[in-house]
């Protein structure tokens, strides 16, 4: 299955993929790089019972293994937020999927909503971290406050905020768009799961804009 080509950005001398997907393609290291997926969210939602349909997380987990399927990726690395809440049925699809590929690497960096049990994920051959010093990147899932970031040695990648671009039309139509954003120290990635918001983010005029449509990412000038 060939799916949609993503946009090439070169950074710090990487070469980069950034994929419609909402992830990124690290082709020197041959890693796919995703934030915010939230599996078990569904779960979440309707235990409480709010009616969501059961299909959308096994939508995320199709789409992700597209992208291994085209990419053929040697690790997989989360920037937090992999897993939504504590333990519910939803577990059971991600544990399935991860046994559909037992030689790809897997590297979670631990994010707020990742409060299941390490054991869990030591038994799905996930790999666990704080952070992450990968090449000339420090994998985060909290963005870097500006004061903070000026003293960081490594270029940061994270998520957590859901970022979007808000566009606006000669009809005063809006519209915002997940978006990847590279700063002059730090990116933040879009949130992979289709199950989250997104936050109109506030750039700078020195600051790399991509926004995700359904099949294609553009750059925004």
């Amino acid at each position: 299955m060939t799916i949609s080509a993503g946009i090439p950005f070169k950074l710090l001398n990487q070469d980069l993929l950034l994929l419609p997907q909402r992830a990124i393609y690290w082709q020197q290291e041959k890693t796919l790089i995703a934030a915010d997926v939230h599996l078990g969210k569904v779960g979440h939602f309707r235990k409480a019972g709010i009616a969501v349909p059961r299909d959308m997380e096994q939508g995320d987990l199709a789409v992700l293994s597209d992208l291994i399927d085209e990419y053929r990726p040697q690790k997989i690395l989360f920037l937090g937020d992999l897993f939504h809440s504590d333990m519910n049925a939803d577990w059971d699809w991600f544990a399935l999927w991860r046994q559909q590929f037992p030689k790809l690497a897997i590297d979670l960096i631990r994010g707020n909503h990742d409060i299941v049990h390490d054991s869990h994920y030591t038994e799905l051959n996930v790999t666990l971290h704080d952070e992450l010093l990968t090449g000339p990147f420090l994998m985060l899932h909290h963005p870097v406050p500006e004061p903070k970031l000026a003293l960081a040695d490594s270029y940061v990648f994270c998520g957590h905020i859901h970022p979007g671009v808000n566009l606006t039309g000669r009809g005063r139509q809006s519209l915002t768009l997940p978006c990847f954003a590279f700063g002059d120290k730090q990116a933040i990635l879009p949130s992979f799961g289709r199950f989250t918001g997104r936050v109109a983010i506030r750039s700078r005029e020195t600051d790399r804009i991509f926004a995700v449509l359904w099949d294609k990412v553009i750059a925004i000038d």
